[in-house]
């Protein structure tokens, strides 16, 4: 395939075999190839999102299961260090986790059918995991149940959820469900030492991301989780009646707003010091989040990230979080934009 770098957009042509496909429209009919000074639609392997390039500007379409899609700008970033902030993922980044949460999952859908052997298929990963639990729950109901609806499944997530971490928090519980990522407490050091900030980031709610955040302190003997985190953001509280709710269930990752929020009001950080940020995600909801956000997206390899086909939105991926400290630190040499 020839190279034709596409203006307004990090990628070039020969790089869509890596995940990135060509389409006629996109943004459900809102935007058309060569209509209107559309110059490209791409879409990762995923589907979830779809980029609109123009002559002078691209912007990225967010898909939505529930009704809310949304459109953001999607511009170049690079990042050099070394690093005034790092920002964080919690799911399968900080703490191995995922599993635990596709069983909930899991667990749902089998009450939903009324049978305790139900289990997830291997194509359905990437549809219920780096999302809103709302998301997961939406594409498990129209591919198993149509019978039954997001509020009532739910309801049963909420309810199975709270029992597993009352049990976990007990010492009870599944075994293995919280498991902090190898090197975390020697690259969160690390990062301290220096004086890198440091911004936890997730679109679990907060029930569900304070006790692992607490377990996988627990077993590295790190302490209060604040004396380490500059800044903890989560996508909220659930939602019950008679009480209040938050935005978290339809503003999450793949949305910007977690990220952006971690660094702006979390962290204090102006957009003028975007180059000195980065942000560390295994997951492709996390990585478009990231970007959306206007940073530039480090991955940890183990999550989505490839299987979802946006591996060239990564600056960089790693093996692990400690193979990222020479980078953060400055002791690499610059690198391109993305």
């Amino acid at each position: 395939m020839t190279e034709k770098k596409l203006p307004g957009f990090g990628l070039g042509m020969s790089q869509l075999a890596a995940g990135f496909f060509e389409q006629e429209s996109g943004g459900d009919g809102l935007f058309r190839r060569g209509v209107g000074g559309v110059a490209a639609i791409l879409t990762p392997k995923d589907r979830k999102t779809e980029f609109i390039v123009y002559e002078d500007k691209t912007l990225c379409y967010v898909k939505s299961s529930m009704g809310s899609p949304a459109l953001y700008p999607f511009h170049d970033a690079a990042f050099e260090g070394p690093a005034e902030a790092v920002l964080m993922d919690l799911d399968g980044t900080s703490v191995h986790s995922e599993g635990f949460w596709m069983w909930i999952i899991e667990q749902t859908v089998a009450r939903l059918l009324g049978n305790p052997r139900f289990a997830l298929r291997p194509e359905d990963e990437p549809h219920v995991s780096g999302h809103s639990v709302s998301e997961h729950l939406q594409y498990c109901i129209a591919k198993y149940c149509p019978q039954r609806s997001v509020e009532e499944a739910r309801q049963l997530y909420f309810d199975i959820t709270h029992y597993e971490m009352k049990e976990i928090m007990q010492g009870r519980g599944k075994p293995g469900a919280f498991v902090p990522a190898p090197g975390l407490g020697e690259f969160l050091q690390t990062l301290k030492s220096e004086g890198v900030k440091i911004g936890l980031v997730t679109s679990g709610l907060y029930e569900k991301a304070w006790p692992e955040i607490l377990s996988a302190f627990r077993t590295l003997d790190l302490g209060d989780p604040f004396g380490m985190y500059d800044a903890v953001i989560t996508a909220g509280q659930t939602f019950h009646p008679g009480q209040a709710g938050t935005l978290g269930e339809l503003s999450p990752k793949p949305h910007p707003w977690l990220y952006a929020e971690t660094a702006r009001i979390g962290l204090g950080l102006s957009t003028e010091k975007r180059r000195r940020v980065v942000g560390i995600e295994d997951s492709a909801a996390g990585v478009i989040s990231i970007r959306l956000a206007g940073f530039a997206a480090l991955g940890v390899t183990g999550g989505n990230i490839r299987s979802s086909g946006v591996l060239p939105l990564l600056q960089q991926e790693f093996g692990s979080l400690t193979e990222m400290l020479p980078l953060l630190l400055g002791e690499d040499g610059p690198a391109a934009a993305f």
